[in-house]
């Protein structure tokens, strides 16, 4: 008999919209491979209905604030029920652009220049003094955006310095610290990592924006952004951009799977980004296009991921 599975989606966050998409699409694979399925969108009955029901595995289909910042990994662990996806420290990290970011440059991963600010010090200590000499370290360009959130959501591009202050109050709406990075003008490609012992990394997935901005509509609207797989890029820059993402992902002590964006500059160079550990598994999803390219059904991909997951 096939395992009981709650698939947790929804949620309160700003891409509650997304998760559904993602837990219902992969709720319909999971009935289609026999397992015994349960749609949770979750609220205040979250814990009263898993003790009620007791899955034997939890996928994770939340996206952005709750679902990927380890406070929901952080609950399945304490009531001992076993989840997809990496662990609460990975998900922490990983959520938080400034402490993975701080990461890959003290373990000599690349990723763009950057500085971070808070509220407190932009708002109560004069910090917007210092939108200057940042202006004159990182640009002409630049990117700003919250620490903490997903898919673009008050993600900024700078391209005159008199834009910073109200890119900077715009990201500071999603979150209570921001991250000024320097625009890095090159090809953005997201690379998967998937496994447990024997990691896999699937074919990198090159993004082409209709708009030139890989924002929330470009992500989620189908037609908006072209994708290419594998990425238009030489083989010896795909190779290292592939060793890149492997690295992150064990840098920040992912399990079974993550997802790493990655931009390669003019100069062939692969900046890491960010990581994810709860990727999008709706019909435009990176993920599941990566694994399609290397042949890796919809229906296989999810059920790999409960096998994982499951120790299997």
């Amino acid at each position: 008999m096939k395992s009981k599975i709650a698939v947790l989606m929804g949620g309160r966050s700003l891409e509650r919209s997304v998760s559904l998409k993602s837990g219902r699409r992969v709720a319909q694979a999971l009935r289609g491979r026999g397992f015994s399925v349960l749609e949770i969108d979750v609220n205040e009955l979250l814990v009263p209905t898993l003790l009620e029901q007791k899955p034997d595995l939890v996928y994770i289909a939340l996206h952005g604030k709750y679902g990927e910042d380890g406070t929901i990994q952080e609950l399945l662990e304490l009531m001992g029920i076993p989840f997809t996806g990496p662990g609460p420290l990975s998900s922490i990290i990983g959520f938080n652009k400034i402490l993975s970011k701080e990461l890959f440059k003290r373990h000599g991963i690349p990723t763009p220049r950057y500085y971070a600010l808070s509220a407190p010090t932009f708002e109560g200590m004069g910090a917007a003094k210092l939108l200057d000499p940042i202006w004159g370290k990182l640009g002409p360009r630049l990117v700003v955006k919250p620490s903490a959130q997903g898919s673009a959501l008050g993600l900024s591009i700078v391209s005159n310095k008199s834009d910073m202050a109200s890119a900077i109050l715009s990201a500071l709406g999603y979150d209570d610290k921001v991250l000024i990075e320097e625009f890095i003008d090159g090809c953005e490609i997201a690379v998967s990592v998937i496994g447990d012992q024997d990691l896999s990394v699937l074919p990198p997935v090159e993004i082409v924006p209709e708009s030139g901005f890989f924002d929330f509509d470009s992500r989620y609207t189908p037609g908006k952004t072209e994708y290419f797989v594998p990425a238009r890029l030489e083989e010896k820059v795909l190779k290292e951009a592939e060793r890149m993402a492997l690295e992150a992902h064990k840098l920040l002590g992912c399990k079974d799977i993550s997802r790493v964006d990655i931009i390669v500059g003019k100069d062939s160079v692969p900046y890491v980004l960010e990581l994810n550990v709860s990727p999008g598994m709706t019909e435009t999803s990176l993920l599941p296009i990566a694994a399609e390219a290397a042949g890796i059904s919809f229906g296989d991909l999810v059920e790999r991921l409960v096998r994982l997951a499951l120790g299997e």
